[in-house]
């Protein structure tokens, strides 16, 4: 081997050498990244992370969809930017941001940053903390309802979302499929299943 070739290879062996540890960071940190594969219409696109982040974790997937999978995400985006007046879409949007910054102050960064635990532990919090719905009749609260906040809110819409979406009312939920049979005499028993409409 003549000398500029040895030159040639060993040149390359040391930039290669060096740039292993920054492929290797970079494909890392291609890994870790949140991504968003959506375009939101209210969300900007940390809010819309930090609100994709928080359903999967309310509603993960397990042997049925998950929140994501049903995108229950998107729904509530399009909800808030195409029903909400602008008071409930500021409101919304304050109450993001005041998540993420009481998340920054106790554990040091915005929600979709933490870690796993750190997330959990914030979940934990949000739903002692949170109001209750009151219990309803007929879809109408009994008594005065308390301020519910943000995760309550949330959750809620999240799993509105979810229990509304086609993929969960066709293939989670019993579903029958209007017009039906009327059976107005049946027992509890031969019900079974929650009935999706």
């Amino acid at each position: 081997m003549d000398r500029r070739k040895a030159l040639q290879k060993t040149g390359l062996l040391a930039g290669a050498t060096l740039m292993m540890p920054t492929m290797l960071s970079i494909l890392q940190s291609c890994k870790e990244e949140k991504r968003l594969d959506w375009q939101p219409e209210f969300f900007t696109e940390d809010e819309a992370k930090t609100v994709s982040l928080l359903v999967d974790m309310i509603l993960p997937r397990t042997d049925t969809p998950g929140a994501l999978d049903v995108k229950s995400d998107i729904f509530m985006d399009k909800v808030i930017a195409r029903t909400y007046d602008a008071e409930g879409r500021e409101h919304m949007r304050s109450e993001i941001a005041a998540f993420n910054a009481d998340c920054e102050e106790k554990y040091g960064a915005v929600f979709i940053d933490l870690s796993e635990s750190d997330r959990i532990a914030v979940l934990k919090k949000a739903e002692a903390d949170s109001g209750k719905f009151n219990p309803g009749v007929w879809g109408t609260a009994v008594g005065e309802q308390e301020p519910i906040g943000f995760y309550r809110g949330l959750k809620s819409m999240a799993i509105w979302a979810f229990f509304t979406s086609e993929e969960i009312g066709e293939n989670v939920l019993s579903y029958d499929p209007i017009p039906g049979n009327y059976e107005p005499c049946k027992p509890v028993s031969e019900v079974g299943n929650r009935w999706s409409l």
